[in-house]
């Protein structure tokens, strides 16, 4: 009996050493598990984080009447082809942003509704003389807000308007060509009771369109913007008014002078070119 009880105690105990002894494999076996799976993560390389190149910026100074094909198109156009680039445009009158470079304005590339703003800055030193190209030609034109029962339908019947919206000669190009034309004409100083003087294009055309002046001397261009405000009743006679030239150029002082020139030429191309004839400009290229 004795020696049964002794046989059973020994089988109990060797069955809990196996025990042990598989906990203890387990245990060893998941430790190594956990290890591996460390090493594993550890040896992953870590995702690279590369920053955003930077971009050139690149500002373009540019008459008003401008704005609608440059900020629609031209500009998309460019920066498309050229990635690294990003192009900003000012608009305004073309003598206030001659001034405005004149002070210190960081434009890379100016384009001017008129010789006479580009040409006075070339003369001061500020534009890169080898770039300046005559781009363009628009047309100035007499209109009054559509759906009016005027009766003007020649450009000398701008004298029976009530008022007039012309823009400021003193700073606006297409001012300096409306006086041009009237006083050609004969009838500028007669005029001078009825007119308001915008301080850009687009305010002209604004005023116009809002039944704020009963006829307004614009470019042809800027009329075309806004068909269903405005309606053109005459073209200024060619023999009265200069061409409405528009030139181009890199401003002198650029930090980007290779992107700068590489705009202006994107301006001569025929992509480009296409671009300004659809929003009523003329090729003063050819």
């Amino acid at each position: 009996m004795k020696r049964k009880i002794a046989l059973l105690l020994a089988g109990i105990m060797a069955c809990g050493m196996l025990a042990a002894c598989g906990d203890e494999g387990k245990s060893s076996s998941t430790s190594k598990s956990t290890s591996a799976e460390s090493i594993s993560a550890q040896s992953e390389p870590e995702e690279e984080v590369t920053p955003e190149a930077e971009q050139t910026k690149l500002l373009v100074a540019a008459a008003a009447s401008l704005k609608n094909a440059y900020d629609e198109k031209l500009i998309p156009m460019f920066q498309d082809a050229n990635p690294g680039v990003l192009v900003e445009g000012t608009y305004d009158a073309s003598g206030k942003l001659q001034t405005q470079i004149e002070e210190g304005l960081e434009a890379d590339v100016f384009m001017s509704a008129a010789p006479k703003q580009m040409n006075e800055l070339n003369d001061k030193g500020l534009i890169l003389s080898d770039t300046m190209t005559d781009l363009l030609e628009n047309k100035i034109v007499l209109i009054v807000p559509a759906g009016s029962d005027s009766t003007l339908t020649a450009f000398e019947d701008i004298a029976n308007a009530n008022s007039i919206a012309i823009g400021d000669p003193a700073s606006v190009p297409v001012g300096q060509y409306a006086q041009e034309a009237l006083t050609n004409l004969g009838i500028w100083d007669s005029i001078q009771d009825k007119v308001s003087l915008g301080t850009n294009v687009t305010e002209v055309l604004n005023q116009v369109a809002a039944g704020s002046a009963d006829a307004g001397i614009v470019y042809a261009t800027d009329a075309a913007s806004m068909p269903e405000q405005v309606k053109v009743v005459a073209e200024a006679p060619a023999d009265s008014v200069s061409k409405a030239i528009y030139p181009a150029a890199v401003v002198k002082n650029t930090q980007h002078m290779e992107e700068a020139k590489a705009f202006v030429e994107f301006l001569k191309t025929p992509e480009a070119i296409k671009v300004f004839e659809e929003y009523g400009f003329t090729n003063a290229l050819s």
